[in-house]
């Protein structure tokens, strides 16, 4: 539970944006959307090397 102190005389909208800002950087909303179903550890790791694949043969094409 992300709780964000709104300080005396400040706007609510630098309050909005630190709480905006909090909720990005713990990365609530990425564990959210992993939690509406379960992978199995085998294709996460499948998906992990083809994913680095992908960028590693983005990269080889860049430098050519």
């Amino acid at each position: 539970m992300l709780k964000i102190k709104v300080r005396k005389g400040e706007k609510i909208d630098q309050a909005l944006k630190r709480l905006k800002r909090k909720f990005r950087d713990t990365q609530v909303l990425k564990q959210l959307r992993e939690r509406q179903h379960f992978t199995k550890p085998s294709l996460k790791r499948r998906n992990q090397i083809q994913k680095a694949q992908y960028i590693q043969k983005k990269k080889d094409l860049e430098m050519e």
